[in-house]
């Protein structure tokens, strides 16, 4: 059953406002649809509007941040619940162990590697669970344009399409989240 979403994000405050309403869009999706939230634990920039925005909508909120960035004003102070790990890996391990599900709105570095790692960890069977791009304002259309060249040029079996699914609407992540069921891709191979 699908109860905790984590969520992979920036953490900038410089960014247009259409990614922050989005983000304020989803922490109310969470409450509407009883789901708690994971994410890396910041107050500001995405982060902070959406763990907010979730709080005052009654979700339990799990930060998760590495020791080096337990700092007053980077780190919430109004997260139902804070876990400090030693490191950004362990944090990232944390994160994916406590999520049923995962979802990326725009973010920088850190975001993108968050994001292509769950991804590749879905790809090789490490986990079966739900990944939503959300493409706001088509932030990520030179993402999956570098992966659709991938596939052209055989890097990447285009099979992996159906890792992860692509939308810039919340309630359609959300939908697609709620109603998910993993496909096995490998099972071609399997019986050849």
């Amino acid at each position: 059953m699908i109860k905790r979403i984590c969520v992979f994000c920036a953490s900038s405050e410089d960014l247009e406002e259409v990614y922050y309403e989005k983000a304020v869009e989803l922490g109310v999706a969470l409450g509407k649809y009883r789901l708690n939230l994971i994410h890396g634990g910041g107050q500001i920039g995405l982060m902070g509007r959406l763990s907010k925005a979730a709080i005052e909508n009654n979700v339990f909120v799990t930060g998760i941040v590495p020791e080096a960035l337990n700092k007053a004003g980077i780190v919430s102070d109004y997260d139902s619940k804070t876990i400090v790990t030693r490191d950004m890996m362990t944090r990232k391990a944390r994160m994916r162990k406590l999520a049923h599900a995962f979802i990326a709105l725009p973010g920088g570095f850190g975001t993108f590697e968050e994001l292509l790692e769950i991804i590749t960890l879905k790809q090789l069977k490490y986990h079966s669970k739900p990944i939503v791009i959300m493409n706001i304002n088509n932030y990520y259309n030179y993402l999956l344009l570098q992966f659709e060249t991938a596939y052209s040029e055989k890097f990447a079996n285009e099979q992996y399409k159906k890792l992860f699914f692509v939308t810039d609407d919340i309630e359609a992540a959300i939908n697609y989240i709620l109603h998910y069921k993993h496909e096995n891709m490998y099972d071609k191979y399997l019986k050849a």
